[in-house]
């Protein structure tokens, strides 16, 4: 992995939480801003920011580079807002992958022209995916997608294939659901090597839109409880982020906020 990437652009706001700079503003600046990247031809990516993707960072060095090197880093989780206050800061609200992907795809239908690339998920997924884009957005183009192997890591040809896939299609904006640490990871060892203007790694987004899981209702996301219904639909796989790095997560920003 060079040392020397082209992780230049950043956005005007940050506020730091942890050592990690996240990006401040709500949903609709930073479609806004990353929709001014695009057209500008400026290369970037995003990735959520939540007290679980905090904890698996501090074990996991290739998942922490990736997201202090993250152009837009964003509070995906009520935690986040809630340290923010904690430490005196300026994040009000979450900002999810589910906001920035109906928040881009909005802007970019009204638009017009844009190319869109979905990398995740089996392939029934992805047909739903594009099936609900047609009808959605029908004003952008999905210029292609992919169902990698589903395992920890890829071979150097598996990776190939996902590249080439993607550069095949130069899309203006790469949506990867691969489900965090995977997907951020992806982007971050792959990025020189592919062809895009912005990517976002934005995991459950892709059974959410696709209709496999039923997002928390809008009473609950605007509550900050949007984790409570998810919980009881899948408690194996989510208790940890509850129960274990939420509570190591705060008990950390009450360290720094003592410290400081």
């Amino acid at each position: 992995m060079s040392n020397d990437l082209p992780f230049i652009l950043s956005p005007s706001h940050k506020e730091d939480i942890l050592g990690f700079s996240l990006t401040v503003g709500d949903s609709f600046t930073c479609c806004d801003e990353i929709i001014d990247y695009v057209s500008k031809g400026s290369k970037s990516w995003l990735a959520c920011f939540n007290p679980h993707s905090y904890v698996v960072s501090i074990s996991d060095r290739t998942f922490s580079e990736a997201l202090h090197h993250a152009n837009f880093l964003v509070p995906d989780g009520i935690g986040v807002v809630i340290a923010s206050r904690i430490l005196k800061g300026q994040i009000a609200d979450r900002v999810t992958g589910s906001h920035i992907f109906h928040g881009l795809s909005y802007r970019m239908n009204v638009a017009g022209g844009f190319k869109v690339f979905f990398l995740g998920a089996t392939e029934e997924t992805l047909t739903t995916i594009r099936a609900r884009m047609a009808n959605d957005y029908p004003n952008i183009q999905v210029a292609g997608s992919y169902s990698p192997p589903f395992k920890a890591s890829y071979t150097r040809e598996e990776l190939n294939d996902m590249i080439n896939a993607v550069n095949v299609a130069s899309p203006d904006i790469l949506w990867v659901g691969m489900t965090a640490p995977k997907q951020e990871k992806w982007i971050y060892q792959n990025f020189n090597e592919l062809n895009f203007k912005f990517a976002a790694g934005i995991g459950a987004v892709f059974d959410f839109y696709a209709g496999n899981v039923k997002r928390s209702h809008p009473v609950f996301q605007r509550l900050g409880l949007e984790w409570l219904p998810r919980l009881l639909q899948q408690p194996r796989r989510l208790w940890k982020r509850t129960f274990i790095s939420a509570p190591i997560f705060i008990n950390r920003v009450l360290r720094q906020r003592f410290k400081n």
